[in-house]
């Protein structure tokens, strides 16, 4: 009977250690790739169209697809708005993407943005104040590989007056 909890205490503890190490596809997520800058609070006209410019820095050595990606396949960049906010996110303006080619496929020529960009977000918000919680949709990419598409959280106080 000692036996089997000696060996009971060992597989508890073996699982618990396995449990505590992350295996190689299971490490942190990465740090994200795209930060929202600001404004962290606009007044616009409640119940008219406003017009908000989001500012945005990619990190250095980074890219992500623009708005609309050269090739099939690729995620484009896009801003989420909650439908419950109290704002409604009529349209989007995004830049025009820059050309890009990668060093292994130099004649393929992606549309990407790179450092800091601004977004126009077409808006009409109900009278009040209401704390946004919106994201923008992005896919990074290095020279040598792309990641999983992200989520940057775009917080914004929006007072419709």
């Amino acid at each position: 009977m000692k036996r089997f909890a000696w060996a009971a205490l060992v597989l508890l503890l073996a699982a618990s250690f396995a449990a505590a190490q992350k295996l190689p596809w299971q490490k942190s997520e990465r740090p994200q790739d795209v930060r929202y800058l600001f404004p962290e609070q606009v007044s616009v006209p409640a119940g008219k169209d406003a017009v908000v410019e989001l500012h945005f820095r990619i990190n250095s050595g980074m890219h992500i697809n623009s708005h609309t990606p050269s090739e099939k396949g690729l995620i484009p960049t896009s801003l989420i708005l909650p439908e419950n906010s109290g704002v409604k996110l009529d349209k989007v303006d995004f830049p025009s993407g820059s050309e890009y080619s990668l060093r292994a496929m130099p004649s393929m020529k992606l549309s990407v943005y790179t450092g800091d960009f601004v977004v126009r977000a077409h808006i009409r918000a109900i009278s009040g104040q209401h704390l946004v919680q919106a994201a923008l949709r992005y896919q990074a990419c290095d020279v040598n590989a792309c990641y999983p598409p992200r989520k940057a959280p775009v917080v914004v106080d929006v007072i419709a007056k």
